[in-house]
């Protein structure tokens, strides 16, 4: 058996030394690497045969990779390496790790040609200037021979513990068995759609509903098609820490019920939760952890994968890497990164998949790895990916950048930053309103930051021990309007919203505008990262309708859709629709009596635990001030701004099987999904919104690019992104097939046949067949016809 790995994974693993060290940052982005490994291509011979696939063999290891470039007629092998910046600040052990890589493949075209010697060359082409600066060195074929061979008797013992776990792992995973006693109802069909998209190597859409043990449902499932389908890893991503935790949770059942099970799983944690220097930058001269990182690696690996080498699960959650690193003395955030290569299941947010520079992602284009994915409630993935390639510049960080010391002590900074400025008051003088989209991202203004950028670079690679955080801030958020600038196309628009004189409307000191790329529709990046993939299932409980989820969020055309059929019943919830009451915006002031009387007529029918959802905190603190008044023999308690974890874990313990009162929350926050309230503790809900987002000028910008890009502006933008809060949050009332409860929709507008259609069917609510869908008039904008739903899969 032949263990396969590349050539950068196997430098990475044997010639990585010395200190942690991010100053030479940062890298290009990925397309200025494509287009700079095209340029040095270009620059070279009719000859020249660039993106040269190779490969070779040492014992029981598989070495493949592609060189950047070869020149017969000059017998030359190119490393091409795109950065920014000073080339003579690059730290030695990045230089020694380039040289690893190149004479790597110096030996393994030496064996494909036949060759005696070679010219190796780094090949560092400066992305800003287009100047190359070229590090030769003639090498015989034996030398680099042996070079590899050492390389590969570093790794091998490391190839052959891997070997051997992933062995074990599968037959182990083959082995496993349902960790409870039978499938909840609906858990066994989702369970067996997530097998079969696994094994026909395809993306799922599953809607599921509340209740059912989704996480495990799809977990058992995929874990037990990783041996047929020859899957590498398995991805978890989560847009909450309440879902990773689900899935750690999930994973530590099937440990308990399979104690032998040798599966690795890797929590992956956001930097500022895992640095235990936050004031210190990530390199040696700074930080402890950082100096002779790589030095400590090994042994720091070794004793985190060997947690469960003796015959069990290897738990790598964030307390038992951070235990390993501290006891290894190296940075617990880039040991779980550096452990990630190395797990079976890595659970973590949606980001260290999705982002552009996601880390998963990269491990899994650089390895060439098979993997799976798992996106939990899916239906946040939409605007968790706007905001991922959305990129804003407020003014208040350019003035604190031109502010810090560092701008009064050096004056290229400060006259960066002045160019930007100036550039930026131009613009706002240009601007005739206080809200405007642009078909481009202003040139002059592009251009000086990108120039800011290059500075900024320089300056940070020239000083690396003072620290600037009101720079650093502003450099980071330029360096990614920037990127996305370069990225822009019709998925995103241009626009610059000035602040207003609340009195009077006009437009405040120019230069004050907040400068934005707004992602509208995520699914051109989404897109290739699914595609990346062997297999991925998105699951929810509220996907509907999936067209919509499929092209905001780039499903293949080819993709499955499952609709999990509900194990509660009708009888369980009753859904009232208060047809009196309109909660528009012009009529909130008359709705405030009856949803108060309504909401007092339910607590005296049923006493309880309640929630109240309402559209915003001031029309929350309308309606509680009022029933406080009217009604102050009920408790009631509040959602305030800005809640700490403290203040929401008290008020979710209001919640207890013998407490009674309403708990007052805004839809799309913090107690409207992915919170659990079982049994007494919840007995009903109440929503006085259709969750309908604002009508404002950004809105009306998306709902126009919508109708441009899939004919339903109105449904894109408003009506299927407030139903879906909707039905999360009546959602938190039957949690379990014996849970009884109510939910009242306090809106006119839920009688409409077109809302009744998009919430769950079995909740009775649904128009009768042949019903016509009324051409009526939801705030403002009529209704489009619903779109097709995608094809169902047979379970």
């Amino acid at each position: 058996m032949t263990y396969t790995v590349a050539v950068r994974e196997l430098c990475e693993f044997t010639a990585k030394q010395g200190d942690l060290d991010l100053r030479f940052t940062p890298a290009p982005t990925a397309l200025e690497g494509m287009a700079g490994h095209a340029v040095a291509a270009a620059r070279r011979g009719a000859g020249y045969r660039a993106e040269v696939a190779l490969s070779g063999s040492y014992q029981t290891l598989q070495v493949r990779g592609r060189a950047d470039g070869y020149d017969p007629e000059r017998q030359r092998i190119d490393e091409v390496k795109t950065f920014k910046g000073r080339l003579d600040r690059q730290p030695a052990s990045h230089r020694a790790l380039h040289w690893a890589q190149a004479k790597v493949y110096g030996w393994l075209l030496c064996q494909q040609e036949q060759l005696a010697h070679i010219d190796v060359a780094l090949v560092y082409l400066d992305v800003g200037t287009q100047q190359e600066t070229v590090f030769t060195q003639r090498c015989a074929a034996d030398d680099l021979r042996q070079h590899f061979e050492a390389q590969c008797q570093r790794f091998i013992a490391w190839a052959a513990q891997q070997m051997a776990h992933r062995t074990a792992r599968d037959a182990a995973l083959t082995a496993l068995t349902f960790p409870f006693g039978g499938f909840r109802t609906g858990q066994r069909p989702l369970a067996e759609a997530v097998y079969k998209a696994a094994t026909a190597g395809c993306c799922l859409l599953a809607q599921a509903p509340t209740g059912i043990g989704k996480t495990m449902g799809t977990l058992f499932p995929l874990l037990k098609a990783v041996p047929a389908q020859q899957i590498d890893k398995v991805f978890f991503l989560a847009a909450k820490t309440s879902g990773r935790q689900t899935a750690l949770d999930a994973l530590s059942r099937l440990s308990d019920r399979a104690p032998a099970l040798p599966l690795r799983v890797l929590e992956l944690v956001a930097r500022d939760k895992a640095c235990e220097h936050p004031g210190n930058a990530c390199h040696g001269e700074s930080c402890p952890l950082a100096q002779g990182f790589y030095d400590r690696l090994p042994a720091a690996r070794a004793a985190a994968v060997a947690n469960g080498e003796a015959g069990g699960t290897a738990a790598l959650h964030q307390a038992q890497v951070r235990k390993v690193a501290l006891q290894h003395q190296v940075c617990p955030y880039y040991l779980s990164q550096e452990i990630a290569r190395w797990a079976d299941v890595v659970v973590g947010d949606y980001n260290y998949y999705f982002d552009l520079g996601g880390l998963l992602h990269g491990l899994t284009q650089a390895n060439q790895w098979r993997t799976a994915l798992l996106v939990d409630e899916a239906h946040n993935l939409v605007e968790r990916g706007r905001k991922m390639y959305t990129a804003e510049l407020r003014p208040a960080a350019l003035a604190e950048a031109r502010r810090s010391a560092t701008a009064a002590r050096h004056a290229p900074v400060k006259k960066a930053l002045d160019k930007v400025r100036r550039c930026w008051v131009a613009l706002d003088k240009a601007q005739a309103s206080a809200y405007a989209v642009h078909d481009t991202f202003p040139d002059k203004l592009l251009a000086a930051l990108q120039q800011c950028g290059s500075t900024l670079t320089e300056h940070f690679t020239d000083h690396p021990t003072e620290p600037d955080a009101a720079l650093q801030a502003f450099y980071f958020d330029a360096l990614h309007l920037v990127h996305m600038a370069e990225l822009l196309g019709a998925h995103s628009m241009v626009d610059i919203t000035q602040p207003t004189h609340s009195y009077n409307g006009k437009a405040t000191t120019p230069g004050d505008s907040t400068l934005c790329i707004r992602n509208v529709v995520p699914a051109p990046f989404l897109q290739p990262r699914l595609a990346a993939a062997h297999t991925s299932t998105l699951f929810s409980a509220t996907l509907q309708p999936a067209r919509y989820y499929a092209d905001l969020l780039g499903l293949p055309a080819d993709h499955w859709w499952v609709d999990v059929e509900s194990p509660f019943h009708a009888a369980q919830l009753q859904v009232q629709v208060a047809r009196h009451i309109s909660t528009r915006f012009p009529h909130r002031a008359a709705s405030l009596h009856p949803i108060v009387a309504l909401m007092a007529r339910q607590f005296q029918a049923r006493p309880g635990n309640y929630l109240a959802f309402f559209s915003s905190y001031d029309y929350l603190q309308q309606v509680a001030a009022l029933f406080a008044q009217r009604h102050p023999e009920v408790p009631h308690w509040c959602q305030t701004r800005r809640m700490l974890e403290a203040e929401q874990r008290a008020f979710l313990d209001r919640f207890t099987p013998t407490s009674q009162g309403i708990a007052f929350a805004v839809l799309g926050g913090a107690f409207a999904e992915g919170i659990d309230l079982p049994g007494k503790r919840l007995v009903g809900a109440f929503l006085a919104t259709l969750g309908l987002p604002q009508i404002n000028p950004v809105n009306e910008q998306i709902r126009e690019r919508m109708h441009a890009l899939f004919g339903a502006g109105y449904d894109y933008t408003y009506l299927y992104p407030g139903l879906q809060k909707v039905v999360q949050a009546a959602g938190r009332v039957i949690r379990t097939p014996s849970d009884e409860g109510v939910v009242h929709l306090m809106d006119d507008r839920f009688g409409h046949a077109q809302v009744r259609a998009l919430l769950p069917h079995w909740w009775g609510l649904h128009p009768r067949a042949g019903t016509p869908v009324p051409r009526q008039d939801l705030d403002g904008h009529a209704p489009l016809p619903l779109p097709r739903p995608a094809s169902k899969i047979s379970i």
